[in-house]
């Protein structure tokens, strides 16, 4: 007797046995593609359906993740350059007292400082400083037009870290999308599939049931 040269497993010859095991399952596995009389019209509606999740979920969802993220890279990009062109930075002195003990974002403190700029004077505003801060350090002032105290714009990385994350949750909407459709494909198909079975035992179950003569 000729055995398999993959060796034994479990005391029996592994050999074209399994192999022909493992094209019974890869038969049974896509029986809804092939023409047997165990499949009906629900079984192919729900194979396609199937097939068009896993399109829409590994290739359009992520298409739509990407489109998102390059719009919303594309909106800010633009936001944060108009800033750029408002705003500019100076250079302000902590005149106040200690700075407010209240901790906002980024760790930074409130204090009043004031700064001279060309033409107007010297300007007095309340500004964010970093920690620890004292009266007469220098720190960095970001101002408009019109001498008000403003926001840093956007940089660069930051434009990027909001385009991703709304790339990553536009992908994980239409993924949820996705599911949730094929969810209720999948509840009609079984209802459709139970009605199928009823109507085929009805013209079948009187053979079974009824009494031979």
């Amino acid at each position: 007797m000729r055995v398999h040269r993959s060796g034994w497993r479990r005391g029996r010859p592994v050999g074209f046995g399994e192999e022909a095991d493992m094209r019974t399952r890869v038969r049974v596995r896509g029986w809804r593609w092939r023409r047997n009389p165990l499949r009906r019209r629900c079984d192919v509606v729900e194979a396609w359906t199937v097939l068009v999740v896993a399109v829409l979920l590994f290739v359009v969802a992520p298409l739509v993740g990407v489109a998102a993220g390059l719009h919303a890279q594309s909106r800010d990009a633009a936001t944060a350059a108009a800033q750029r062109a408002a705003r500019h930075r100076v250079s302000a002195t902590v005149s106040g007292g200690p700075p407010a003990v209240q901790v906002e974002r980024g760790h930074l403190h409130r204090a009043e400082v004031h700064w001279t700029e060309p033409g107007h004077g010297t300007r007095t505003a309340w500004a964010r400083v970093p920690a620890g801060a004292r009266t007469g350090d220098t720190v960095p002032v970001w101002v408009d037009t019109r001498g008000r105290v403003v926001t840093a714009p956007s940089s660069g990385t930051e434009v990027l870290q909001h385009a991703v994350t709304i790339g990553m949750c536009a992908a994980a909407c239409a993924g949820g999308v996705v599911f949730l459709g094929h969810t209720l494909a999948r509840r009609i198909a079984l209802r459709h599939r139970l009605a199928e079975w009823e109507r085929a035992w009805a013209r079948t179950g009187p053979r079974w049931t009824q009494p031979r003569a």
